[in-house]
């Protein structure tokens, strides 16, 4: 094990050090230049993009799917570990300065999510209970390459059904072991048997569960990050003026310097929003919207809400708090740690029930990332369940493996799938631009709800089902 962990330690250095920071950083400021800031001109359309404007042509389900509740599952996969686990694993690798690159990859990221969620919503098709789509779609449609949404869809079933999943229940169970002294063995059993509960239930099971835990832990968290900041009011500056030091080289000497601020930032950073990954499209492609640029906004929204507001409660929290953070303790035993150093001992348990809901969470929405590519895959009943019951065992693996391990195999599959999505999107862009485009000359009309229907895309119409 120690020899395959060092494998992938020289493989992901490789990945995450010559290829992902050009390609992530290169391809978020091509679609901000190209879309116009969109992530910033979309933030006056926030209070109308959560209705749930149907087409008229689409197809009425039972129980359709609305923009919130698409919203509200990638939120969940998003609102995770990499908030309280991430974000501390960031600053003890890499240092202060590795905030504010989760901060720039976020904002520039926002771009990327909003060309890959969009192209999801365009080529999405109709499924049994719900649309279908993401970035296996869009590949096989749009691109006509069928070889290479096969590719991503194995890439991402392993990366979020399997690795990210280990990830979400290695870090509930250090939580609760650190927290109760619960057997991580114990805590995995039961995590396990929730989760067979309600993945079996199908996504509608998935997205009810998820409307209701993300906002109340998000606005939860929030609200305690938030106290503990007005308690250290004076502190902020301070704060504020180390992220930006050891952001630029002016401090060296943590973890590397600046290069590992760089690659941690960024590599925790699309660990916790997922920006350009490939993963929220496959949710997004499930709402039920009258354009497809309406859920591109609404997964940009989601970006911002996961690194700009949540991962950086949890890093002024840490650096508030005084504790060593340079490796000494890592993972999210420094988020306790820092937590109790602000409120007391009560700060363990804190941590250990948010980092429930907020992982646990994750697990709902990265099990069904998966679920809509192997249905991609396979439309045969018994691969699903069979899948379903791997899911499981990988929560139970999680949680006895070792934290080190499980953040490799999460850090080298998630660079592979983003490769591939990037290449996609780039390539897929410019349909993004016409629908933004198309959104934006209604809006000038005075259209306060843009709709879309294919006759638009006369080239493309061929292709396009669901409109």
């Amino acid at each position: 094990m120690d020899i395959f962990s060092q494998i992938l330690d020289q493989a992901n250095n490789i990945l995450w050090t010559y290829v992902l920071v050009a390609m992530l950083i290169s391809c978020a400021i091509w679609f901000t230049l190209r879309c116009k800031g969109v992530q910033l001109t979309m933030l006056r359309d926030i209070p109308t993009l959560f209705r749930n404007c149907t087409h008229e042509r689409q197809e009425e389900y039972a129980e359709r799917i609305s923009s919130f509740q698409a919203f509200a599952i990638s939120i969940a996969s998003r609102v995770g570990t990499g908030n309280l686990a991430g974000v501390a694993v960031a600053i003890a690798m890499g240092g202060p300065g590795a905030v504010f690159w989760m901060w720039l990859i976020a904002f520039l990221g926002a771009g990327s999510a909003f060309v890959e969620s969009t192209l999801a919503q365009l080529f999405k098709i109709k499924g049994e209970d719900s649309f279908i789509g993401g970035p296996a779609y869009y590949m096989s449609i749009g691109l006509k390459k069928p070889w290479m949404g096969a590719i991503f869809s194995v890439l991402l079933i392993f990366t979020f059904g399997f690795a990210f999943n280990s990830v979400q229940s290695n870090t509930i169970c250090q939580a609760f072991e650190e927290a109760y002294d619960i057997s991580p063995s114990y805590m995995g059993t039961v995590l396990t048997l929730i989760t067979v509960a309600i993945i079996f239930g199908g996504i509608q099971s998935i997205a009810r569960v998820s409307s209701i835990i993300v906002p109340f832990m998000a606005l939860g968290y929030i609200a305690l990050a938030l106290t503990i900041i007005a308690m250290n009011i004076t502190e902020i500056p301070a704060v504020l003026q180390l992220i930006f030091s050891h952001a630029f080289g002016w401090e060296q000497g943590l973890a590397g310097g600046v290069g590992a601020a760089i690659q941690q930032g960024i590599r925790r950073g699309l660990y916790s929003n997922e920006a350009g990954m490939g993963s929220a499209p496959n949710v997004a492609a499930t709402a039920d919207v009258s354009h497809p640029v309406k859920q591109g906004k609404v997964q940009a929204i989601s970006v911002f809400s996961d690194t700009l507001i949540i991962c950086s409660c949890t890093a002024f929290i840490i650096l508030a708090s005084g504790v060593d953070y340079t490796g000494k303790v890592n993972g999210i035993k420094l988020t306790q740690m820092a937590l109790c150093q602000q409120i007391g001992s009560w700060g363990n348990s804190v941590v250990a029930i948010a980092i429930f809901f907020f992982a646990y969470s994750s697990v709902l929405g990265n099990y069904y990332y998966g679920e809509a590519n192997i249905r991609f895959l396979s439309q045969k009943t018994w691969v699903l369940t069979a899948y379903r019951f791997v899911v499981a065992a990988m929560v139970l693996f999680g949680a006895v493996a070792n934290l080190h391990l499980v953040w490799n195999l999460a850090d080298f599959f998630m660079g592979l799938m983003t490769i591939c999505n990037l290449i996609a999107i780039v390539l897929l862009g410019k349909y993004a631009f016409r629908l933004l485009e198309d959104y934006r000359a209604q809006k000038r009309q005075g259209i306060t709800n843009p709709s879309f229907s294919k006759e638009k895309m006369p080239d493309i119409a061929n292709d396009l089902q669901c409109w």
